[in-house]
């Protein structure tokens, strides 16, 4: 791999992994936990792709405080 395509890929995953931090705060403000939140491992060297933000699992009663959470926020934007 050249090192101009490295660097690329690294500020990708760098750029994925501030996403999901800055995700993971916001949640927490909110009061939601996602355990599983992370990074898609698979996609770092996907050449069409960035890397994704995995959000993982979650149970019943987190999916209905992030919806929540989300409608409140959406309420809040108009």
């Amino acid at each position: 791999m050249a090192r101009a395509e490295h660097g690329g890929a690294v500020d990708a995953i760098e750029d994925a992994e501030a996403a999901r931090d800055e995700l993971r705060e916001a949640l927490a403000e909110a009061d939601v936990l996602l355990p599983s939140l992370g990074l898609d491992t698979v996609t770092f060297g996907c050449e069409y792709l960035p890397p994704l933000v995995d959000l993982g699992r979650c149970t019943p009663s987190v999916a209905r405080k992030l919806a929540a959470a989300l409608r409140e926020g959406a309420a809040h934007e108009r």
